[in-house]
């Protein structure tokens, strides 16, 4: 079986020397600053976008490849909205290469408190004009070949593509439209001059700018709490799989609390557990235990607690919190975030669809992996600029999109592209901000969808 292809023995494709001087610094190779930097390249501005290792090597390659409008949280549904506008863009540009494919979403309910979530979400589906509708038993059963569900909710125009292939892809033709990407390429620290950005400080040598992205992934905390700036952001494991080809059950994507799947390109399809995921335990988690109380509230079944490593994660006990930025960083130290994927979870993710397609048995894996996704308190992610009492303007922050972020990141790019340009967002972004943390918010955490 092989694991992610996705690493350090990858070859970098984006190999360009870096420039004295740019418009804007976008850090962190991922979906979101990918996107982020399309759209600045798109208003003309002179883009400079670094990674510590490969464009989409860490969780923007390793996710499920859902583009889902479905059970979105309230607040993200409208930048998710517009996210579906901007990938059938991309599509007509960039070709099929994307591996984009409208097949729909399917939630199945296990209980009939699922089938009230469903219900939940169906306002919010309808004031967006989304095709969402509730599915019966007897409709799922015929629609996925398998009556073990109480029910369903089907959005038939949400979509899917393929993460490892997708990104990387659009960076190329990112790179074609003058951004300079350079990968191997740490940003260690910002250059700051009476109070605002004035540059950055990378391991290739310094760039001047007017503005900084921070769009660092499972990353981010680690270097925005080394400028002063404090997020609860934390990482929890998700493992996934991709199966060796087989017959065709479903050609979108579908979970309950179980298990779910997605039809693959290549004939197989990627599966994962519906809700499990591994949280390592680090420094960092016990200072932000009490924002979290009410998402573990919610969710502490599903979580498997373990201790941290000693070293490679940003949350590690040996991880350094502040560093001299003319010495290696913490980010050199881990090009690529490669987590070992948990095999009993994935081993009983095997039994779930084989328990509910018999005649098909235990899918047999081609391919394992797992990735770290960066979530937050209420998951959902922060977007803004940093504190004016920061000390950091010129500072932007899009971070912690909790496992919602490939979907997505087209959208959020696009918003996060005009906060640094100063026009209007088009979204009203009052529950993403920061100081939610801060200024004596009720945390919210977001439906377990």
């Amino acid at each position: 079986m092989q694991a992610f292809p996705i690493s350090m023995d990858v070859p970098p494709t984006h190999k360009g020397a870096l420039p004295a001087a740019c418009d804007v610094v976008v850090i962190g190779g991922g979906v979101i600053g990918v996107m982020t930097a399309w759209f600045l390249t798109k208003a003309g501005k002179r883009v400079v976008l670094c990674e510590k290792g490969r464009i989409a090597g860490e969780q923007s390659g390793r996710n499920w490849g859902w583009i889902r409008q479905q059970a979105r949280d309230a607040d993200e549904l409208p930048i998710m909205v517009e996210s579906m506008a901007i990938w059938h863009g991309l599509v007509a540009e960039l070709g099929d290469g994307l591996g984009f494919r409208q097949g729909g979403v399917v939630y199945m309910a296990n209980k009939p408190a699922d089938m009230a979530e469903f219900e939940a979400f169906m306002p919010h589906a309808r004031a967006h004009g989304l095709d969402t509708r509730i599915m019966t038993r007897a409709e799922v059963g015929a629609l996925l070949g398998a009556c073990i569900w109480q029910g369903g909710m089907i959005t038939p125009s949400d979509a899917r593509a393929e993460p490892m292939v997708a990104v990387p892809l659009i960076a190329s033709a990112l790179a074609a439209k003058g951004c300079v990407i350079v990968e191997d390429c740490a940003v260690r620290g910002l250059d700051m001059a009476n109070g605002r950005v004035a540059g950055v400080v990378t391991e290739q040598g310094e760039v001047a700018c007017d503005a900084v992205v921070m769009a660092g992934g499972a990353w981010s905390s680690l270097f925005l709490r080394a400028q002063g700036i404090d997020i609860p952001q934390l990482s929890v494991l998700a493992s996934v799989a991709a199966t060796e080809p087989m017959p065709e059950i479903f050609a979108g994507n579908a979970a309950d609390n179980h298990f779910a799947f997605r039809r693959r390109v290549d004939g197989g399809y990627t599966i994962a557990p519906g809700s499990e995921h591994d949280f390592f335990i680090g420094p960092d988690a016990f200072r932000h235990l009490p924002k979290y109380i009410p998402t573990l509230r919610n969710d502490f079944r599903s979580t498997h607690f373990r201790a941290a490593a000693p070293n490679g994660y940003p949350d590690a006990w040996r991880t350094p919190r502040l560093w001299d930025m003319s010495k290696p960083s913490p980010f050199e130290a881990t090009r690529v975030l490669n987590p070992a994927p948990n095999m009993k979870t994935l081993s009983d993710v095997q039994d779930a669809f084989a328990a509910a397609y018999p005649h098909l048995g235990r899918p047999k894996l081609r391919c394992v992996w797992a990735g770290m996704i960066d979530t937050m308190p209420d998951i959902v992610p922060v977007l803004d600029a940093a504190p004016p009492t920061s000390g950091l303007s010129g500072l932007f922050i899009a971070t912690g999109m909790s496992g919602h972020g490939f979907g997505i990141g087209p959208g959020v790019g696009r918003v996060m592209a005009d906060m640094v340009l100063g026009r209007a967002l088009g979204h009203d972004l009052t529950r993403f901000r920061l100081s939610r943390f801060t200024d004596g918010s009720k945390i919210k955490p977001a439906p377990a969808l």
